[in-house]
């Protein structure tokens, strides 16, 4: 990934976190998040990889309900942002953040002797 390439994708990602939650669709969970943005090459396609601290499935509720405010998205991007080509944006339902929340609670579920003490 080229230099100008990696900004760009940083700069959509920062813009998409502050457009998301404006979004007045009903299915767009409130606590969303971005985890990975992949812009191609040639900028005309950005795939972005969202999950929901509810789980997987709010994630792909989400992802359709983003799926189909995206011209709204990529008109937002485009006035904000000063690129050739303003991507299509495709957005994929990730589950890392439930999946995180899993073994955050597995590893509190383990009882390491020692752990609790003061020493």
């Amino acid at each position: 990934m080229s230099y100008n390439n990696q900004r760009n994708s940083e700069d959509i990602k920062r813009i998409l976190s502050t457009i998301i939650p404006t979004l007045k669709d009903p299915r767009i969970s409130g606590m969303l998040s971005i985890v990975r943005l992949d812009l191609t090459g040639d900028g005309s396609l950005c795939r972005v990889y969202v999950s929901a601290v509810e789980g997987l499935k709010v994630a792909k509720v989400s992802a359709r309900g983003l799926e189909a405010a995206g011209g709204f998205i990529r008109h937002e991007v485009g006035t904000r942002l000063r690129l050739r080509v303003i991507p299509h944006f495709e957005f994929i339902a990730d589950d890392s953040i439930e999946y995180s929340a899993e073994i955050a609670r597995k590893l509190k579920d383990l009882n390491i002797p020692g752990e609790n003490e003061g020493n």
